[in-house]
Protein backbone atom coordinates (compact mmCIF):
# COMPACT_ATOMS: atom_id res chain seq x y z
CA UNK A 1 0.00 0.00 0.00
CA UNK A 2 1.63 3.09 -1.26
CA UNK A 3 0.20 6.51 0.72
CA UNK A 4 0.78 10.27 -0.44
CA UNK A 5 0.18 11.93 2.76
CA UNK A 6 0.22 16.17 2.65
CA UNK A 7 1.41 18.25 5.36
CA UNK A 8 3.41 15.39 7.55
CA UNK A 9 4.78 18.63 9.38
CA UNK A 10 2.30 20.53 10.21
CA UNK A 11 -0.10 20.30 12.19
CA UNK A 12 1.56 19.47 15.07
CA UNK A 13 -0.43 15.86 15.85
CA UNK A 14 0.52 14.73 11.36
CA UNK A 15 3.65 13.10 12.14
CA UNK A 16 1.34 10.79 14.32
CA UNK A 17 -0.40 9.85 11.45
CA UNK A 18 2.39 8.96 9.53
CA UNK A 19 3.77 6.76 11.86
CA UNK A 20 -0.16 5.39 12.27
CA UNK A 21 -0.01 4.54 8.27
CA UNK A 22 3.85 2.77 8.17
CA UNK A 23 2.78 0.90 11.40
CA UNK A 24 -0.60 -0.28 9.97
CA UNK A 25 1.83 -1.31 6.83
CA UNK A 26 1.69 1.58 4.10
CA UNK A 27 4.73 3.08 2.36
CA UNK A 28 4.18 6.88 3.25
CA UNK A 29 5.13 9.46 0.75
CA UNK A 30 5.30 12.80 2.52
CA UNK A 31 4.87 16.04 0.67
CA UNK A 32 4.68 19.49 2.48
CA UNK A 33 6.37 23.66 2.73
CA UNK A 34 8.50 22.29 5.87
CA UNK A 35 12.13 22.00 4.65
CA UNK A 36 13.27 17.75 5.06
CA UNK A 37 15.73 18.88 8.14
CA UNK A 38 12.49 20.49 9.63
CA UNK A 39 10.09 17.48 10.07
CA UNK A 40 9.71 15.79 13.47
CA UNK A 41 11.71 12.88 14.39
CA UNK A 42 8.44 10.91 14.33
CA UNK A 43 7.39 12.16 10.63
CA UNK A 44 11.39 11.41 9.01
CA UNK A 45 11.18 7.95 11.05
CA UNK A 46 8.73 6.23 9.27
CA UNK A 47 8.39 8.53 5.43
CA UNK A 48 9.25 6.27 2.89
CA UNK A 49 9.96 9.48 0.94
CA UNK A 50 9.69 13.28 1.20
CA UNK A 51 9.07 16.35 -1.75
CA UNK A 52 9.54 19.57 -0.54
CA UNK A 53 7.30 21.84 -2.33
CA UNK A 54 6.93 25.75 -2.13
CA UNK A 55 3.32 26.76 -1.36
CA UNK A 56 0.55 24.18 -0.69
CA UNK A 57 -2.26 26.44 -1.81
CA UNK A 58 -0.91 26.78 -5.18
CA UNK A 59 -2.80 23.94 -5.88
CA UNK A 60 -2.04 23.51 -9.87
CA UNK A 61 1.86 23.81 -9.08
CA UNK A 62 1.82 21.05 -6.54
CA UNK A 63 0.21 19.04 -8.10
CA UNK A 64 2.58 19.29 -10.96
CA UNK A 65 5.53 18.88 -8.76
CA UNK A 66 4.20 16.02 -7.15
CA UNK A 67 3.39 13.78 -10.91
CA UNK A 68 7.13 14.67 -11.87
CA UNK A 69 8.30 13.71 -8.47
CA UNK A 70 6.24 10.23 -9.18
CA UNK A 71 7.71 9.91 -12.21
CA UNK A 72 4.83 7.16 -13.14
CA UNK A 73 5.31 5.48 -9.33
CA UNK A 74 1.46 4.70 -9.23
CA UNK A 75 0.09 5.62 -5.73
CA UNK A 76 -3.27 4.00 -3.76
CA UNK A 77 -4.10 6.55 -1.79
CA UNK A 78 -3.63 10.33 -1.55
CA UNK A 79 -3.98 11.68 2.36
CA UNK A 80 -4.59 14.57 4.19
CA UNK A 81 -5.59 15.39 8.24
CA UNK A 82 -5.17 19.24 7.53
CA UNK A 83 -7.92 21.52 6.93
CA UNK A 84 -6.34 23.44 4.25
CA UNK A 85 -5.54 20.71 2.10
CA UNK A 86 -8.09 19.05 2.02
CA UNK A 87 -9.52 20.00 -1.54
CA UNK A 88 -5.73 19.69 -2.96
CA UNK A 89 -5.98 16.20 -1.71
CA UNK A 90 -9.31 15.88 -3.72
CA UNK A 91 -7.64 17.40 -7.00
CA UNK A 92 -4.74 15.31 -6.75
CA UNK A 93 -7.15 12.04 -6.29
CA UNK A 94 -8.73 13.21 -9.71
CA UNK A 95 -5.08 13.43 -11.52
CA UNK A 96 -4.27 10.46 -10.73
CA UNK A 97 -7.20 8.16 -10.71
CA UNK A 98 -7.64 7.09 -7.23
CA UNK A 99 -10.12 6.97 -4.43
CA UNK A 100 -11.35 8.89 -2.47
CA UNK A 101 -13.43 12.42 -1.21
CA UNK A 102 -13.79 13.55 -4.83
CA UNK A 103 -13.43 17.73 -5.07
CA UNK A 104 -16.72 18.34 -5.40
CA UNK A 105 -17.77 16.41 -2.08
CA UNK A 106 -14.52 18.12 -0.32
CA UNK A 107 -15.18 21.66 -1.44
CA UNK A 108 -18.69 21.23 0.30
CA UNK A 109 -16.43 20.36 3.39
CA UNK A 110 -14.66 23.63 3.25
CA UNK A 111 -17.42 25.88 1.85
CA UNK A 112 -19.09 26.87 5.00
CA UNK A 113 -22.15 27.69 2.37
CA UNK A 114 -22.10 25.32 -0.09
CA UNK A 115 -22.23 22.56 2.82
CA UNK A 116 -25.55 24.11 5.23
CA UNK A 117 -27.30 24.54 1.58
CA UNK A 118 -26.63 20.91 0.54
CA UNK A 119 -27.85 20.01 4.62
CA UNK A 120 -30.83 22.30 4.22
CA UNK A 121 -31.39 20.28 0.90
CA UNK A 122 -31.26 17.29 2.89
CA UNK A 123 -34.03 18.70 5.85
CA UNK A 124 -31.53 18.96 8.08
CA UNK A 125 -31.48 21.94 10.87
CA UNK A 126 -28.73 24.54 9.88
CA UNK A 127 -28.68 28.62 11.03
CA UNK A 128 -30.36 30.63 9.06
CA UNK A 129 -27.11 31.80 6.53
CA UNK A 130 -25.98 33.60 3.94
CA UNK A 131 -22.66 34.09 1.44
CA UNK A 132 -21.40 37.43 1.38
CA UNK A 133 -18.61 38.70 -0.90
CA UNK A 134 -19.20 42.83 -0.13
CA UNK A 135 -20.13 45.04 2.53
CA UNK A 136 -23.31 45.44 1.19
CA UNK A 137 -23.92 41.83 0.90
CA UNK A 138 -23.17 41.69 4.96
CA UNK A 139 -25.28 44.29 5.42
CA UNK A 140 -28.09 42.89 3.82
CA UNK A 141 -27.60 39.51 4.98
CA UNK A 142 -27.73 41.04 8.45
CA UNK A 143 -31.20 42.77 7.67
CA UNK A 144 -32.04 38.77 6.24
CA UNK A 145 -31.50 37.29 9.43
CA UNK A 146 -31.16 39.45 12.10
CA UNK A 147 -29.39 39.94 15.83
CA UNK A 148 -27.58 37.94 17.15
CA UNK A 149 -26.12 36.93 13.83
CA UNK A 150 -22.45 35.57 13.18
CA UNK A 151 -19.57 36.21 10.56
CA UNK A 152 -17.54 33.99 9.67
CA UNK A 153 -14.74 33.19 6.75
CA UNK A 154 -16.67 30.60 4.09
CA UNK A 155 -13.50 28.20 4.23
CA UNK A 156 -12.43 29.34 7.70
CA UNK A 157 -11.31 26.51 10.37
CA UNK A 158 -11.84 26.70 14.13
CA UNK A 159 -13.15 30.53 15.02
CA UNK A 160 -10.07 32.14 13.79
CA UNK A 161 -11.84 35.68 12.14
CA UNK A 162 -15.17 34.74 13.62
CA UNK A 163 -17.36 37.68 14.97
CA UNK A 164 -20.99 37.46 17.17
CA UNK A 165 -22.87 40.83 15.93
CA UNK A 166 -25.37 41.59 18.43
CA UNK A 167 -25.91 45.26 17.07
CA UNK A 168 -25.30 47.68 14.39
CA UNK A 169 -22.31 48.79 15.52
CA UNK A 170 -20.50 45.32 16.43
CA UNK A 171 -21.45 44.23 12.68
CA UNK A 172 -19.25 47.45 11.84
CA UNK A 173 -16.73 45.61 13.61
CA UNK A 174 -16.94 42.57 12.12
CA UNK A 175 -17.07 43.69 8.89
CA UNK A 176 -13.52 45.36 9.20
CA UNK A 177 -12.33 42.55 11.31
CA UNK A 178 -13.05 40.24 7.98
CA UNK A 179 -12.13 43.04 5.15
CA UNK A 180 -9.12 41.12 3.68
CA UNK A 181 -11.49 38.01 3.49
CA UNK A 182 -12.62 37.50 0.20
CA UNK A 183 -16.38 35.57 1.48
CA UNK A 184 -18.22 35.41 4.40
CA UNK A 185 -20.68 33.58 5.90
CA UNK A 186 -23.42 35.48 7.58
CA UNK A 187 -25.75 33.06 10.00
CA UNK A 188 -27.87 33.14 12.68
CA UNK A 189 -26.50 32.77 16.26
CA UNK A 190 -27.58 29.86 18.15
CA UNK A 191 -27.67 30.03 22.32
CA UNK A 192 -26.60 26.99 23.38
CA UNK A 193 -24.08 24.36 24.51
CA UNK A 194 -21.66 23.42 22.15
CA UNK A 195 -20.52 20.02 21.32
CA UNK A 196 -18.58 17.88 18.30
CA UNK A 197 -19.32 14.92 16.84
CA UNK A 198 -16.08 13.21 15.65
CA UNK A 199 -15.76 10.07 13.74
CA UNK A 200 -13.54 6.82 12.22
CA UNK A 201 -16.06 6.11 9.29
CA UNK A 202 -15.32 3.62 6.36
CA UNK A 203 -16.97 3.64 3.25
CA UNK A 204 -20.14 5.85 4.71
CA UNK A 205 -20.32 3.60 8.10
CA UNK A 206 -19.29 5.15 11.49
CA UNK A 207 -17.13 2.62 13.38
CA UNK A 208 -16.24 5.14 16.08
CA UNK A 209 -17.35 8.33 17.31
CA UNK A 210 -16.19 10.70 19.94
CA UNK A 211 -18.37 13.55 21.73
CA UNK A 212 -16.83 16.78 23.31
CA UNK A 213 -18.03 18.97 24.95
CA UNK A 214 -16.64 22.85 25.06
CA UNK A 215 -16.53 25.01 28.03
CA UNK A 216 -17.16 27.61 27.37
CA UNK A 217 -18.16 27.89 23.43
CA UNK A 218 -14.99 29.00 20.90
CA UNK A 219 -16.24 32.41 20.49
CA UNK A 220 -16.45 33.27 24.04
CA UNK A 221 -13.55 31.59 24.59
CA UNK A 222 -11.39 33.72 21.87
CA UNK A 223 -12.95 36.95 23.04
CA UNK A 224 -11.21 37.23 26.36
CA UNK A 225 -7.58 36.52 27.21
CA UNK A 226 -8.53 35.46 30.69
CA UNK A 227 -10.37 32.27 30.15
CA UNK A 228 -8.58 28.71 30.36
CA UNK A 229 -10.45 27.06 27.66
CA UNK A 230 -11.79 23.71 28.34
CA UNK A 231 -12.59 20.41 25.96
CA UNK A 232 -14.23 17.41 27.75
CA UNK A 233 -14.01 14.17 25.64
CA UNK A 234 -17.21 12.79 27.50
CA UNK A 235 -17.17 9.35 28.69
CA UNK A 236 -20.74 8.78 27.99
CA UNK A 237 -21.40 9.15 24.25
CA UNK A 238 -25.18 7.54 25.05
CA UNK A 239 -26.38 10.18 27.42
CA UNK A 240 -29.33 10.45 26.45
CA UNK A 241 -29.38 14.19 26.07
CA UNK A 242 -26.72 13.48 23.23
CA UNK A 243 -28.31 11.47 21.41
CA UNK A 244 -30.15 13.99 18.83
CA UNK A 245 -26.78 15.54 18.29
CA UNK A 246 -25.47 11.60 17.46
CA UNK A 247 -28.76 11.43 14.84
CA UNK A 248 -27.79 14.72 13.32
CA UNK A 249 -23.98 14.04 12.84
CA UNK A 250 -25.01 10.74 10.98
CA UNK A 251 -27.25 12.09 8.74
CA UNK A 252 -24.88 15.48 8.04
CA UNK A 253 -21.84 12.53 7.20
CA UNK A 254 -24.76 10.55 4.75
CA UNK A 255 -25.73 13.65 2.88
CA UNK A 256 -22.58 14.69 2.29
CA UNK A 257 -21.21 11.63 1.26
CA UNK A 258 -18.35 11.05 3.39
CA UNK A 259 -16.25 7.68 3.16
CA UNK A 260 -13.38 7.09 5.08
CA UNK A 261 -11.52 8.47 7.69
CA UNK A 262 -11.52 10.94 10.31
CA UNK A 263 -14.50 13.69 10.28
CA UNK A 264 -14.96 16.55 13.06
CA UNK A 265 -18.46 18.16 13.21
CA UNK A 266 -19.61 20.90 15.73
CA UNK A 267 -23.26 20.94 17.27
CA UNK A 268 -25.22 23.64 19.69
CA UNK A 269 -28.08 21.57 21.74
CA UNK A 270 -30.90 24.79 22.81
CA UNK A 271 -32.07 24.72 26.10
CA UNK A 272 -35.11 23.33 24.56
CA UNK A 273 -33.44 20.13 23.62
CA UNK A 274 -33.13 21.34 19.75
CA UNK A 275 -30.20 20.02 18.05
CA UNK A 276 -28.78 22.43 15.72
CA UNK A 277 -26.19 21.96 12.96
CA UNK A 278 -22.74 24.29 13.43
CA UNK A 279 -19.84 22.80 10.74
CA UNK A 280 -17.99 19.93 9.67
CA UNK A 281 -15.09 19.08 8.23
CA UNK A 282 -13.49 16.11 6.49
CA UNK A 283 -10.59 15.70 9.01
CA UNK A 284 -9.54 14.84 12.64
CA UNK A 285 -10.24 17.44 15.50
CA UNK A 286 -7.34 20.03 16.40
CA UNK A 287 -5.75 20.61 19.56
CA UNK A 288 -5.28 17.46 19.97
CA UNK A 289 -8.47 16.07 20.64
CA UNK A 290 -7.38 12.87 18.43
CA UNK A 291 -5.15 12.34 21.74
CA UNK A 292 -7.92 12.80 23.46
CA UNK A 293 -9.88 10.00 22.10
CA UNK A 294 -7.07 7.98 22.91
CA UNK A 295 -7.23 8.91 26.91
CA UNK A 296 -10.61 8.26 26.88
CA UNK A 297 -10.84 4.80 25.49
CA UNK A 298 -6.93 3.51 25.87
CA UNK A 299 -6.78 2.93 22.13
CA UNK A 300 -4.60 4.46 18.82
CA UNK A 301 -7.07 6.67 17.23
CA UNK A 302 -3.87 7.51 15.00
CA UNK A 303 -3.05 3.85 13.99
CA UNK A 304 -6.95 3.13 13.35
CA UNK A 305 -7.44 6.31 11.30
CA UNK A 306 -4.44 4.46 8.90
CA UNK A 307 -6.06 1.08 9.32
CA UNK A 308 -9.41 2.01 8.08
CA UNK A 309 -8.31 3.77 5.07
CA UNK A 310 -5.64 1.61 4.09
CA UNK A 311 -7.57 -1.63 4.49
CA UNK A 312 -10.90 -0.62 5.53
CA UNK A 313 -11.13 -1.86 8.73
CA UNK A 314 -10.99 -0.73 12.69
CA UNK A 315 -8.93 -3.47 14.86
CA UNK A 316 -9.53 -2.05 18.29
CA UNK A 317 -11.69 -3.09 21.17
CA UNK A 318 -13.11 0.41 22.19
CA UNK A 319 -13.82 0.37 25.26
CA UNK A 320 -14.93 4.45 27.03
CA UNK A 321 -13.26 4.33 30.22
CA UNK A 322 -12.59 8.15 31.52
CA UNK A 323 -14.07 11.43 30.75
CA UNK A 324 -11.10 13.63 29.73
CA UNK A 325 -10.30 16.89 30.27
CA UNK A 326 -7.79 19.26 28.11
CA UNK A 327 -7.20 22.74 29.79
CA UNK A 328 -5.50 25.52 27.99
CA UNK A 329 -3.95 28.05 29.75
CA UNK A 330 -2.93 31.58 28.68
CA UNK A 331 0.44 33.63 30.70
CA UNK A 332 -0.70 36.78 32.09
CA UNK A 333 1.34 39.66 30.98
CA UNK A 334 3.33 39.87 27.68
CA UNK A 335 7.24 38.77 26.62
CA UNK A 336 8.70 35.43 28.45
CA UNK A 337 7.42 32.91 30.57
CA UNK A 338 9.04 33.91 34.05
CA UNK A 339 7.27 31.78 36.58
CA UNK A 340 3.88 28.59 36.98
CA UNK A 341 2.49 28.67 39.77
CA UNK A 342 -0.08 26.27 41.27
CA UNK A 343 1.30 23.13 39.36
CA UNK A 344 2.99 21.41 42.16
CA UNK A 345 -0.49 21.48 44.50
CA UNK A 346 -2.24 20.23 41.01
CA UNK A 347 0.14 17.18 40.81
CA UNK A 348 -0.29 16.17 44.41
CA UNK A 349 -3.96 16.57 44.64
CA UNK A 350 -4.55 15.21 41.41
CA UNK A 351 -1.94 12.18 41.08
CA UNK A 352 -2.09 9.69 37.86
CA UNK A 353 -5.56 11.85 36.64
CA UNK A 354 -2.71 14.08 35.04
CA UNK A 355 -1.67 12.18 32.05
CA UNK A 356 -0.44 15.03 29.82
CA UNK A 357 1.45 17.99 31.09
CA UNK A 358 2.64 20.22 27.45
CA UNK A 359 3.39 23.54 29.15
CA UNK A 360 5.61 26.16 27.88
CA UNK A 361 9.14 26.18 30.21
CA UNK A 362 10.17 29.63 31.74
CA UNK A 363 12.04 31.29 30.12
CA UNK A 364 10.08 30.61 26.36
CA UNK A 365 8.36 33.05 24.17
CA UNK A 366 4.39 33.11 24.84
CA UNK A 367 2.39 32.25 22.14
CA UNK A 368 -0.57 34.49 20.62
CA UNK A 369 -3.40 33.50 22.24
CA UNK A 370 -5.50 34.94 19.30
CA UNK A 371 -4.18 32.48 16.71
CA UNK A 372 -3.73 29.05 18.33
CA UNK A 373 -6.07 27.35 20.71
CA UNK A 374 -3.09 25.78 22.12
CA UNK A 375 -1.91 29.01 23.59
CA UNK A 376 0.76 28.76 26.26
CA UNK A 377 0.33 25.33 26.83
CA UNK A 378 -2.36 22.40 28.31
CA UNK A 379 -2.68 19.70 31.12
CA UNK A 380 -5.11 16.61 30.15
CA UNK A 381 -6.64 14.80 32.85
CA UNK A 382 -8.76 11.87 33.22
CA UNK A 383 -11.42 10.22 35.82
CA UNK A 384 -14.30 7.84 34.45
CA UNK A 385 -16.70 10.35 36.92
CA UNK A 386 -17.71 13.60 34.97
CA UNK A 387 -18.44 15.78 37.47
CA UNK A 388 -15.35 14.88 38.98
CA UNK A 389 -13.25 15.37 36.37
CA UNK A 390 -15.12 18.93 35.80
CA UNK A 391 -14.43 19.84 39.26
CA UNK A 392 -10.44 19.22 38.66
CA UNK A 393 -10.48 20.91 35.34
CA UNK A 394 -12.20 24.19 37.13
CA UNK A 395 -9.13 24.16 39.25
CA UNK A 396 -6.38 23.88 36.72
CA UNK A 397 -8.31 26.89 35.24
CA UNK A 398 -8.62 28.69 38.62
CA UNK A 399 -5.19 27.46 40.17
CA UNK A 400 -3.00 27.18 37.52
CA UNK A 401 -1.14 30.33 36.65
CA UNK A 402 1.64 31.42 33.35
CA UNK A 403 3.32 34.85 34.33
CA UNK A 404 5.26 36.21 31.68
CA UNK A 405 6.84 39.73 31.46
Amino acid sequence: MDVLFLSPGYPSEMPEFVRGLAEVGARVYGVGPESPGALAHTAKRHLAAYLQVPNLWDEQDTISRIIRWLGGRTMDRVETCAEYSVVLAARLREALGLPGLSVEAAICFRDKEKMKQKLDDAGLRTPRHQRATSVEEIRAAADRIGYPLIVKPISGAGSANTFRCDDLAELDRAIAGTAKVAEVSVEEFIEGEEFTFDTLTSNGKILYHNIAWYRPRPLQARSHEWISPQVIALRDVNAAQLQGGVELGRRVIEALGFQSGFTHMEWYLRANGEVVFGEIGGRPPGARQVDQMNYACDFDSFREWARIVCWGALEAKIERRYNVATIFKRAQGPGRIVAIDGLERLRRDFGPAIVWENLLPVGAQRRNWLQTLISDGFLVLRHPDLQTTLRMADRVGEELRLYAR
